[in-house]
């Protein structure tokens, strides 16, 4: 992940504020911290695919990581993988829904794919509520947050698509110039 001191998390941070308060009107800095954080720990490739099954292959299908997360008929050898797996994947679609969403027709298309079975948006939805709902002990700190996403993650798709337009015109070289022309 990058650090937070990292010129890139600072661009992140601004822009995700913005958005959140402005736009969409989701005042709540734990919420968009975490999508800042989320943000940039996804700045490494290796991050997106960070779950693995049994034999070590990283998963990039929703479906198959939903199989992965099952403690009782599944592979997960506990409830602290479940909620592992289960936050990835709401991170996972997340990220994708809202700085992606072209990809994610381009993945279903290429190749068949668990994935084609499943509602994305509604994956990453019934995920983060999953994980709210590990509110004991070490997780009850953060259950709240969970519930949240969960909640609001349309909003938060949506903050994310103007973050991805605000980066695809930043690297724009007419959009550029025309902000150099301006300030």
């Amino acid at each position: 992940m990058i650090p937070e001191s990292h010129p890139l998390q600072d661009l992140f941070s601004e822009l995700i504020h913005i958005h959140f308060d402005h736009d969409i009107g989701l005042h709540d800095a734990e919420l968009q911290d975490y999508v800042v954080n989320m943000l940039g720990e996804f700045c490494e490739s290796e991050q997106l695919y960070k779950i693995c099954d049994a034999n070590g292959r990283p998963l990039g299908d929703v479906g198959e990581m939903l199989l992965e997360s099952d403690p009782v008929y599944g592979p997960a050898p506990s409830f602290d993988r479940e909620r592992q797996v289960r936050k990835h994947i709401g991170d996972y679609t997340l990220f994708l829904s809202g700085m992606f969403p072209e990809s994610i027709n381009h993945y279903r298309l290429r190749r068949q794919r668990l994935e084609n079975l499943i509602d994305f948006i509604q994956a990453g939805k019934e995920s983060y509520y999953i994980v709210s709902k590990f509110d004991q002990f070490e997780y009850a700190r953060l259950a709240p947050l969970f519930a949240k996403l969960a909640r609001e993650f349309e909003s938060c798709v949506y903050a994310l698509n103007l973050v991805k337009g605000d980066l695809d015109e930043m690297q724009h070289p007419i959009a550029r110039r025309a902000q150099e022309i301006v300030m």
